[in-house]
């Protein structure tokens, strides 16, 4: 019999995985700009630094993720560990926005 206390595995699976597909996206993102662009503001120990900690989260939730699925739905995610990776996606679109917003005030000085 199931724990009347943990949420219907149909539901968990429904809620948790396409959340943990939209982690990966936004941190492939993030991943592909840190590898692709010297973000000056941020410095390359810093750069280094949250590019190191977006790999980790990556491999959490696809751990997350097959744990998901081989036990049909009945294993979930701790919520502070969710938030830890909203935290952190928040951080990578912070990082994002003021890049792309320097970008264009340096494209505009040169034009």
């Amino acid at each position: 019999m199931l724990n009347p206390h943990l949420p219907d595995p149909q539901l968990l699976e429904a809620i948790l995985e396409p959340l943990l597909e939209d982690f990966q996206y936004w941190f492939d993102r993030s991943v592909a700009l840190l590898e692709n662009e010297k973000i000056s503001f941020l410095g390359t120990e810093a750069q280094t630094n949250l590019l190191e900690r977006i790999r980790q989260a990556q491999e959490e939730i696809k751990t997350a993720g097959l744990l998901l699925k081989a036990t049909d739905g009945q294993a979930g995610v701790q919520m502070e560990v969710v938030m830890s990776w909203h935290l952190l996606l928040t951080e990578c679109w912070q990082v994002a926005a003021r890049y792309r917003i320097e970008n264009a005030s340096h494209q505009g000085e040169t034009t």
